[in-house]
């Protein structure tokens, strides 16, 4: 690492590290916060606003094809602008457009001012993360990556419930006007607190001495790569992928594959690059992307795989439904505390990551040997266990994944990890509902291969369901009917009921064979003596 990168005397951003973890964590909470909370209300969206549920769906699309275009690019932007200066205008105009949206009287409105919503709130998360790290010296990087996780990992938990309780009791509309005193205050409170630190005022002056070299060309590839990805993610299932006869994700996913190739070949050989992928050379920092991008996955996944368990087959409503997965953010809450003490002690990062990746296989390998019996109570407990373990490893994977990135790639490093953080959950998204989907329809005709005159269990469940609905109607032709009509009920609830188990097996293994990827890493312990700086 460079003289630069471990210089102890470099000045904070601020005088009280304690005070800057306070006030930056809002901002990022709240953007986090927005990628989750409209899920739930997307209905009552469509609704009000005389658009389909389908046609909705772009709400949270147009926000998170705006967010991956601009986490890329962040650590450019902190460079040129200042990441005070960046900050606070990301603070504001992410402020302006929660209330524009929160007014909107069309949903064409809503797109739109998600679009800015999305491209403001992408700044957030990264210039927070480096605000963090340069506030902590570097034997407390694991406190501040904690502090960090707090909004990164809380949020997208308690979202759901958030806007299910917002939407059932007052109106849509909320679930983006509370942004406002929020962000009104945060912004406040950054604009009186926040100062760059000595490295990155002189990497700006020494920026603005240079000619401007704007990378339009590599922009335009990213634009390409990400609404692509994004509009495929969303909509893929709804098209039949592959099988689409209007070759709509065809084109998205050829769109996709040739921006991507040519954006990694410019960037690389461009002498000021938009996104700088040179970070991915570091061990730690490349399996780091990785894991985050994986566990966050499994996360999203699981976060849209139990809601529509408990209300498809179990008849919760969304509140209650987002009440019984609330406790497990309370014990992530309690983990993340205990982890950053670990690290501030010198544990190895490596083995906390194996640790929780282990605990998230066991959260998930739990849910999978549900049934159709089960009470809340034991539904609570396994996401306890799931987001628990994203909790021990959501820390240590951040520490170790900065530990040898050079501080003037450290802006780069920071936007690259916090785009795949959000993409794995987009992936989650939409390979849960996929899966599901297809592992329905499996065992839909898998059951129905067995349900036939010859089946005595089947002969005797129709004999029953027939005697009980005569007995009521006094109608052979109609018992008979309703009698076919409860078993081909059964069918659809066991079918749905294994596909939803099957998906908690295959995110189990997945968490299960990322949990070896930290025996490729560097030794990752944050030392006494020298800080971290990272924007």
């Amino acid at each position: 690492m460079t003289d630069v990168a471990l210089s102890p005397s470099r000045s904070h951003a601020t005088g009280n590290p304690w005070l800057v973890a306070a006030i930056v964590v809002v901002p990022t909470f709240m953007e986090v916060l927005d990628t989750t909370i409209a899920v739930v209300a997307l209905r009552y969206i469509a609704g009000g606003l005389s658009a389909t549920v389908d046609d909705g769906e772009w709400v949270l699309t147009s926000y998170l094809a705006a967010n991956a275009i601009i986490l890329p690019i962040t650590g450019w932007l902190s460079a040129h602008l200042g990441r005070r200066n960046y900050f606070l205008a990301s603070i504001a105009v992410f402020t302006l457009s929660s209330a524009l949206c929160g007014l909107a009287t069309s949903l064409g409105q809503l797109i739109f001012f998600r679009v800015i919503q999305g491209l403001a709130g992408g700044g957030l998360q990264p210039s927070s993360q480096g605000i963090l790290l340069d506030a902590f010296p570097k034997e407390k990087q694991g406190v501040a990556m904690t502090l960090f996780g707090f909004a990164a990992l809380i949020a997208p938990v308690v979202g759901p419930t958030l806007g299910g309780w917002i939407t059932d009791t007052y109106s849509w509309r909320w679930v983006f006007l509370i942004n406002v005193p929020v962000g009104l205050l945060a912004l406040a409170g950054c604009w009186a607190t926040l100062r760059d630190p000595d490295y990155l005022t002189a990497q700006r002056r020494e920026l603005r001495k240079q000619p401007l070299r704007f990378d339009t060309i590599g922009l335009s590839l990213l634009v390409i790569t990400m609404v692509s990805w994004e509009v495929m993610l969303s909509k893929g299932q709804e098209w039949d992928w592959l099988g689409d006869p209007f070759w709509r994700v065809q084109t998205l996913a050829f769109l996709f594959v040739v921006g991507l190739s040519a954006l990694i070949w410019w960037e690389l050989r461009h002498r000021s690059p938009i996104v700088n992928f040179r970070p991915l050379r570091d061990r730690n920092f490349a399996a780091c992307c990785v894991i985050i991008f994986c566990a966050y996955l499994a996360l999203y996944a699981s976060s849209t795989l139990l809601p529509g368990l408990l209300q498809s087959l179990f008849g919760y409503d969304a509140l209650n439904a987002g009440l019984v997965m609330s406790p497990a953010g309370f014990f992530a809450v309690l983990a993340m505390p205990i982890v950053g003490r670990l690290l501030g002690k010198g544990t190895d990062a490596r083995w906390l990551i194996s640790a929780g990746l282990l605990a998230m296989t066991v959260g998930n390998f739990w849910m999978s040997q549900f049934n159709l019996d089960v009470s809340p109570g034991q539904v609570v407990w396994p996401r306890v266990v799931l987001i628990a373990g994203l909790a021990v490893c959501f820390a240590p994977a951040n520490v170790a994944a900065y530990l040898y990135i050079p501080v003037e790639l450290r802006g780069a490093a920071v936007g690259l990890l916090s785009l795949l953080r959000n993409e794995g959950g987009s992936v989650g998204t939409s390979l849960a509902q996929t899966l599901q989907e297809r592992r329905e329809q499996f065992h839909t005709l898998r059951l129905g291969e067995y349900l036939d005159p010859f089946n005595a269990a089947a002969r005797s469940f129709l004999g029953h369901a027939q005697a009980f609905f005569l007995q009521q109607s006094a109608d052979p032709a109609g018992s008979q009917e309703r009698a076919w009509q409860m078993l081909e009920h059964v069918r659809q609830q066991q079918a749905a009921s294994l596909a939803y188990f099957d998906c908690f097996w295959i995110f189990a293994v997945l968490t299960f064979l990322l949990a070896f990827v930290p025996l490729l890493m560097k030794r990752s312990v944050a030392e006494k003596g020298a800080r971290i700086g990272g924007e």
